[in-house]
C-alpha cells in the first residue's frame, strides 16, 4: 500500500520562514531532469551457485533488465561476483565478463585470466566488481548479464553463499 503525506508548507529548522510546496514537482519527468540525474535503479542478488568446467564463456545466472526512458540515457552497471577457480595443476585461471544482450561491454579482450595464481595446485578465490557506464541508445528493455570462463583449472564457480553476488543498474540522464 502506498503512503501519502499531504502538506502545503514546510517551516525552516530555525523557524524563520516557510517553504511553499504547491506544484513544485508538477510536470517533472525524466526528460526534464538535469544531465547526470539518477532516473531509476533496479537491483538483484542471488544465493545460487553457478559452476562450470568449460573454457568457453557460459552464463553465471546473474542477469538483470532495465528499460531506459530515453535513448540519451546511460546505464551504470555495477556487479559484485564472488569467484572461485579450482585446479590440480600448477596454474589456475578464470575470469568473468559483462554483456548487454549479446554484446560484451566489459572484458572485451576475451580475457579469461582476471583471477590467476601460479604454483598453486588448489584454488584461487576473489571478488570481482566491474563498474561500467554503458550507452545502450534504446528505450527497449535491455538485459545485462555476467558470464564466466576458465582458462586453466578443473572448475570455476561464481558462488554466492554468504558472500553473495549482486547487480545494480542505474539509469542516468544523458
Amino acid at each position: 500500500m502506498a503512503s501519502k503525506i499531504k502538506v502545503d508548507q514546510l517551516e525552516t529548522a530555525d523557524g524563520s520562514g516557510t517553504i511553499a510546496l504547491q506544484n513544485q514537482l508538477s510536470g517533472m519527468t525524466g526528460a526534464s531532469m538535469p544531465t547526470g540525474s539518477v532516473l531509476q535503479v533496479v537491483h538483484t542478488s542471488s544465493s545460487a551457485n553457478a559452476t562450470s568446467t568449460s573454457t568457453d564463456w557460459v552464463d553465471s545466472g546473474l542477469s538483470l533488465a532495465i528499460t531506459p526512458s530515453s535513448t540519451s540515457s546511460k546505464i551504470k552497471v555495477e556487479a559484485t561476483c564472488s569467484v572461485k577457480v579450482d585446479g590440480t595443476g600448477t596454474t589456475v585461471r578464470g575470469g568473468i565478463r559483462v554483456l548487454r544482450g549479446s554484446t560484451v561491454i566489459w572484458n572485451s579482450d576475451n580475457n579469461r585470466e582476471l583471477l590467476q595464481v601460479r604454483g598453486s595446485p588448489e584454488e584461487i578465490n576473489g571478488v570481482i566488481t566491474p563498474i561500467i557506464l554503458d550507452t545502450p541508445s534504446t528505450t527497449s528493455a535491455t538485459t545485462y548479464k555476467v558470464q564466466m570462463a576458465m582458462s586453466t583449472g578443473s572448475n570455476m564457480r561464481v558462488y554466492q553463499g554468504a558472500s553473495g553476488t549482486t547487480m545494480t543498474l542505474s539509469e542516468i540522464a544523458g
